[in-house]
């Protein structure tokens, strides 16, 4: 019984010793050793990081401290950014880190990340205000995001290296204007639509009074074109008729002074209700008057 008393105590404290010697780093993390709270380094002077496995230390001297790899997200809210136009903008964005230096990463945050998420935050602003100060509203909301993202990026990558830290990407989720700004930038954003809505419409009716101008010319002119051809058609047919009438009565002169008179008659006397005062001894009834005598005859 005792025997067996003392091999659970040698495993319990086996097992006690190992906790306290060995230590796990999981695929995830990294890890340093702090040796009376200095960080643990080898032959040439550099900190040690330990990968994924089982590592040993010295129990109740040597201190792990473990570190996660894995991107993180710092979400920063309404953040009040100056344009280069002076006007104030609230921006909602967000930064993706993660540790690069462990060692710095522990002497300037002592592995605390609220801490490390406070002066990210910090330098964060402070580059935001730099480059929105190089945009207006508009080239920061359409034209020229990209670009200022890439920069915002960079300049926040570079500004973190002090900290331990890499910044694998910024963006902006939500810009707003502060309720004091909003009344003016509308103003003036109507004022500039209105001005070209003027624009076009002065444009449009220049052209539509070069149009009508145009086209009334053109008119002008085929009516003009069309009157000249009428006037000489119709010249043309008279021409022809007076030949035709000229050639008749030259054949048949009598005939054709006959015909001529019963045409008269026929215009003349087409309607009933009209009512002629004339001689009849006058010439315009020289075929009837003839026509009567060779009757009476």
């Amino acid at each position: 019984m005792r025997s067996l008393n003392n091999i659970l105590l040698v495993l319990v404290l086996a097992v006690g010793i190992s906790s306290l010697t060995f230590f796990t780093v999981y695929e995830t993390d990294r890890a340093i050793i702090l040796r009376f709270q200095r960080i643990k380094t080898d032959a040439n002077n550099n900190s040690i990081v330990y990968g994924p496995g089982l590592h040993y230390k010295i129990p109740l001297i040597d201190e792990v401290m473990r570190f996660d790899t894995r991107l993180n997200v710092l979400d920063i809210k309404a953040s009040r950014i100056t344009t280069i136009e002076k006007k104030d903008v609230l921006v909602d964005y967000y930064v993706v880190w993660k540790i690069k230096d462990f060692a710095l990463y522990y002497n300037r945050t002592q592995n605390s990340r609220s801490k490390t998420e406070a002066l990210l935050e910090q330098k964060a602003n402070a580059t935001l205000k730099i480059e929105f100060g190089r945009y207006t509203i508009k080239e920061v909301v359409s034209g020229s995001r990209s670009e200022l993202m890439d920069r915002l990026r960079k300049t926040t990558n570079e500004n973190a290296e002090d900290l331990g830290i890499s910044v694998a990407d910024v963006r902006v989720k939500r810009i707003d204007l502060p309720k004091e700004v909003s009344d003016s930038v509308y103003t003036r954003m109507r004022a500039e639509r209105q001005r070209k809505a003027n624009s076009f419409r002065a444009d449009g009716e220049k052209d539509s009074i070069t149009t009508r101008a145009q086209a009334d010319q053109q008119k002008a002119i085929i009516i003009a074109t069309a009157e000249r051809q009428a006037n000489q058609i119709r010249g043309e047919g008279d021409a022809k008729a007076l030949a035709i009438y000229s050639d008749a009565y030259s054949k048949a002169p009598q005939f054709y002074e006959f015909y001529k008179s019963i045409e008269t008659y026929k215009r003349s006397f087409n309607n009933k209700n009209d009512i002629l005062v004339l001689k009849p001894e006058g010439d315009f009834f020289k075929y009837f008057n003839s026509s009567g005598n060779a009757t009476g005859k």
